[in-house]
Formats: structure tokens, sequence, C-alpha cells
């Protein structure tokens, strides 16, 4: 059976002889040799397997989690094809989403205004599962809070709320051109609308409200939206949100 050395891996795959050596270091993926002064050679076996690594990297998976799918054994080709449908599910999920970026600044280009995109365009392609389960883990008497509410709701309801969130990304985007500090009362003003929007579905704290904050700011959906109405507006959001958070929520400042 042929091998390649990894000088020659390197070259075909365009992953560092570093990566190679971390993944045989961690025993995600060990070469089909050692030859003379060291040298790593690996066979088609390897390089299958070094083909999935890559591909679940792709996908956000963490190194535990596919060292643990692929010891687990079972169909290469089975994985493969189940490889094939998250990353035709991912592109079409970001082709939705180009497709909203450029509707969003066509509409400010066009008429320098937010006004004529329609809310439900804006948020064309977004994914909340991801943020669901991860409130569903981490605050289960928040995230049964804010289920409660949701049963509650009339379509006619969401809709309102994207509008009236569109609207609002509108006025903190001018604020963010006008060059106000996060801190301006405006500024503040806006957010506490949004607090009072959250406060609707469940009622975070000041670590809570400001840990949504991050959330808008970190790779990922919510990004998105805010960064296709103003680039830098996620990062405005975040730190607004965080000021509001200490200034209005941190009940250890009272009597300070």
């Amino acid at each position: 059976m042929p091998t390649w050395p990894t000088g020659q891996v390197c070259r075909m795959t365009g992953v560092s002889s570093r990566t190679l050596r971390h993944y045989h270091r961690i025993g995600l993926l060990r070469p089909a040799a050692v030859g003379a002064g060291g040298v790593r050679h690996y066979g088609r076996a390897e390089l299958l397997r070094l083909q999935r690594i890559l591909l679940m990297r792709e996908l956000g998976l963490p190194l535990a989690d596919i060292a643990a799918v692929l010891d687990a054994g079972g169909d290469p080709a089975g994985a493969l094809r189940a490889h094939l449908r998250d990353l035709l599910a991912e592109r079409d999920r970001v082709d939705t989403l180009v497709t909203t970026v450029r509707r969003t600044l066509d509409a400010l280009e066009e008429e320098g205004t937010m006004g004529a995109l329609d809310p439900e365009t804006l948020f064309a392609g977004f994914d909340t599962a991801a943020y669901t389960d991860r409130a569903r883990a981490q605050w289960p008497a928040q995230w049964e809070q804010a289920a409660r509410a949701a049963d509650g709701r009339a379509p006619a309801d969401w809709e309102a709320d994207r509008a009236g969130l569109a609207a609002q990304l509108e006025r903190m985007a001018a604020h963010l051109a006008a060059g106000r500090p996060v801190t301006d009362p405006a500024v503040q003003a806006e957010v506490h609308d949004h607090y009072l929007r959250v406060s609707r579905m469940w009622t975070p704290d000041a670590d809570a409200f400001a840990h949504l904050g991050r959330v808008y700011a970190e790779e990922g959906p919510w990004r998105e939206v805010y960064e296709a109405v103003a680039p830098g507006l996620a990062d405005y959001q975040c730190e607004a949100m965080a000021a509001y958070a200490l200034a209005r929520l941190d009940t250890r400042r009272e009597g300070t």
C-alpha cells in the first residue's frame, strides 16, 4: 500500500506539519508508519480519516467530539453522507444570509434607511437552535420562563417584535454613526427599551443581560444580523448593554 511522507501530505491537504504532530500526539490521527529521522508516513486510510477530521472541523466540532465520532466506527460512506448533508444545509443557510445582507445593503444605499426593509427579510436565515440549546442547558429556570411566555404568543406578536427590533437596530446604527458613546442617555434609552422587550419573555439580572449582549457580538447569526445593518453595530450593542447592566441592574452598586 502506498504511503506519503508528512511534507507531501501537507502540500496535498494544506494542513501544517505542526497540526499533524498535534493530531498524532492526542491520538486523533496516527501515521501508518514512522520512518528514519522520525518522518511520519500516511496511507490511504489515514488520509481518509484526515479528510473526515477536516470536514468535521469545518462544521465547528471540537477535537474531542471528532475523536468520539471517528472511534465509534460505523460505515465511513454513511458518515460522509451525513457530513455532506450538514455541509449542504449550512451552505443553504449561508446563501440565505448573504441574500439578507445584500437586501439590507440595497435598502440602506437606496433610501438611507431600513424603513423599506421587511423585518422578515432582515432575519431570513436566522437559526436560533444553538442559542435555544445553550439556554436550556445553562439557564434552565429562565428558559422555562421564556418557553411558557412563548407558548401564549400569537404570530402577530412575533411579527410586531421583529418589526420593533428592526426599527431599534436602525436607531442604534444612527447613534453609532453619530459617534455617541454607549453611555449617552439616548443610547441607554434604546437599551432600556430593549431590556423591557426581553423582559416580556424572561427577566434578566445584570450578569444575564450583559451576557446576552456578548451573545449578540459573538460569531453567529445574531452578529450577522447586527453587522448587516451597520458594521460595528454588534460590538456597540454589546458595550451599551454592559453599561446598562452595570448602571441599572447591578444590585451590588446599591448604597455605594
